[in-house]
């Protein structure tokens, strides 16, 4: 990346490291980022033949659009979070003595040749074939689950209707209007491998056969995946497979757990939420870590494009000590 000028950085003293450069040096070691500016590249407009001003590199647009990602900012926001924080320009490759900074619409429109060329998807695989070369991503084993994602339920905007694309489902005694994030997860490392997106209504069953990668030889899964097995689309994609799905909590509760039958049954649940658990990890990642708790775009197609990316990067986020520990050992 280009060095930052004098005027970009200023003479001030600084006494702490603060969590969000350690959060972007650490991040900007563990992207592979020459792996994914070779995947955009052939899609990135190139220099007109009638001269102008040259388009910006694709690694520091990949940046900007990651840095969208971690903070949860808008194409609006993130034009004036690189005029206002010194620390985002450093880390996106921008000096503030250049002629411009990129703005709201250039980074609307790589959001756009990303979701057109559907990159997301394979900027997952490049992050996870990265991970698995690594020995960090196994493939015995496979957890499914989803979570809700909430949409504006209010109809005041131009088209004064809410997203058609959105719905709303009864969880609990709570109603939700939104989507729904489907994942299939590593069951050793609790990594992303596969995604998913449905309105909220959706029943979870209907996409696991989507959550699969096929190598897989045993897949976990809560109560609501029961009789997962005997869907068409399971017995004909992924007929070998050994499911391995919750008991319904008021059968495990009526469950005499004081006869030795009881006592293994018990055992046996409990073994199986721990490997379950695994799967909450990359959710609570994108919403808490992220902040992705309310989609930022109408439609599935833009909010499964966003949700795509942020699960590539919540894989680097939960794992990056160890990927520093082997680049310091390598």
């Amino acid at each position: 990346m280009k060095q930052m000028s004098l005027g970009s950085t200023g003479f001030e003293r600084k006494t702490k490291r603060t969590r969000k450069r350690e959060f972007l040096d650490e991040m900007s070691l563990v992207v592979p980022w020459s792996e994914l500016v070779a995947l955009v590249t052939p899609h990135a407009p190139a220099r007109s033949a009638k001269g102008g001003r040259p388009p910006f590199p694709v690694e520091t647009m990949l940046r900007i659009h990651f840095l969208q990602h971690w903070f949860n900012l808008s194409d609006p926001a993130m034009e004036e979070a690189l005029y206002d924080t010194p620390m985002f320009r450093e880390f996106a490759g921008l000096d503030m003595g250049e002629d411009h900074l990129p703005d709201e619409s250039t980074i609307l429109r790589f959001r756009h040749l990303l979701e057109a060329h559907h990159l997301s998807v394979q900027i997952l695989a490049t992050v996870n074939a990265t991970l698995t070369a690594k020995g960090l991503l196994l493939k015995q084993g496979t957890v499914v689950d989803a979570t809700l994602i909430a949409a504006p339920s209010s109809t005041k905007n131009q088209d004064g209707e809410r997203d058609p694309e959105m719905h709303q489902t009864k969880k609990g005694n709570q109603w939700h209007f939104g989507m729904k994030a489907h994942a299939g997860v590593d069951a050793d490392s609790g990594l992303v491998h596969s995604v998913a997106t449905t309105a909220a209504n959706a029943h979870d069953v209907t996409q696991a056969h989507a959550l699969l990668h096929g190598e897989e030889t045993d897949v976990f899964a809560d109560s609501g995946y029961r009789g997962v097995d005997k869907r068409e689309e399971i017995q004909a994609q992924h007929p070998d497979v050994n499911w391995h799905i919750a008991m319904m909590p008021g059968k495990r509760k009526a469950m005499d757990k004081s006869t030795p039958m009881g006592a293994v049954l018990e055992k046996l649940e409990q073994t199986k939420a721990r490997i379950r658990a695994k799967v909450e990890h990359p959710f609570r990642v994108i919403k808490r870590q992220f902040g992705f708790v309310k989609v930022k775009y109408r439609g599935l197609a833009k909010n499964t494009a966003n949700l795509v990316t942020l699960f590539a990067l919540s894989n680097l986020w939960m794992v990056r000590k160890r990927l520093l520990n082997m680049g310091a050992q390598g």
